[in-house]
């Protein structure tokens, strides 16, 4: 059973994001109503073919063809990819202990704990999402972050591996409870099929930022001016405000 969303997310797509925001549910059992993904592909292709397809679609272990399973829980690492010998025979890594290396700790989902997944567009959203897909520019990034910093403050932060990305997309923000991002170009399987176009960030957010995020969009000024009065009125601005503060708390 499938939980439908805590609130409206609609704001998300007043972000005007080239491809939609695509929502993610794990599930143990198979969901009803939804359509089976009728291909094999990466899990990280899931999330473009999402985009495309425009409409929601589930996919299990049949259907990843590359390495996803591993984060996902539904396969063990193979051997050949543990020895490392792989990385090395692509270039990716000097020698094969390099590589190995990656598969200590990586961040993965028990054995067949969640069997299915759930892509879907915003717009078609019927449940409470566990992650929140956002492919977006530099600028578009920067409103989502200033909005999950709003409130509290923080830091933005990207975790990620360049090999085995897909674990730090799903399983890494679903467990740290972390908004994550990584730019694309950078993951070598979705840079080698082509997965995304370059200098976009692909953000992850997980369930416990969506709504928090929403909210703050909702209240907080989009496009701040300081962003639109060119760089001389920005250091005159800030000089002014620097002096009026100066003078606030020497009156205090």
């Amino acid at each position: 059973m499938m939980d439908k969303p805590r609130r409206d997310l609609s704001i998300y797509g007043k972000l005007n994001l080239e491809k939609p925001a695509i929502g993610v549910k794990f599930l143990p059992n198979r969901p009803k109503g939804v359509e089976r993904l009728n291909k094999t592909m990466a899990l990280c292709s899931m999330i473009g073919e999402a985009q495309e397809r425009g409409v929601p679609f589930y996919a299990s272990k049949e259907n990843e063809d590359c390495v996803g399973g591993l984060p996902m829980g539904w396969m063990d690492v193979p051997p050949l990819a543990e020895s490392g010998a792989m990385g090395s025979k692509w270039g990716i890594f000097e020698e094969p202990r390099a590589n190995a290396k990656l598969y200590v700790g990586t961040p993965r989902f028990s054995r067949d704990v969640f069997r299915y997944v759930i892509f879907s567009p915003l717009d078609k959203m019927t449940f409470d999402p566990d992650l929140l897909f956002l492919l977006a520019t530099p600028s578009q990034a920067e409103i989502v972050f200033r909005a999950m910093l709003y409130r509290d403050g923080g830091l933005i932060e990207s975790v990620t591996s360049n090999v085995l990305a897909c674990a730090y997309l799903f399983p890494y923000p679903y467990f740290s409870g972390k908004v994550n991002y990584i730019p694309t170009g950078l993951a070598f399987g979705a840079k080698g099929r082509q997965t995304f176009p370059e200098g976009r960030l692909l953000i992850t957010i997980p369930w416990n930022w969506i709504s928090r995020i929403a909210e703050n969009l909702a209240e907080m000024e989009w496009v701040l001016p300081a962003y639109t009065m060119g760089p001389e009125k920005f250091l005159e601005t800030a000089a002014r405000y620097h002096e009026e503060l100066r003078t606030e708390f020497e009156e205090q």
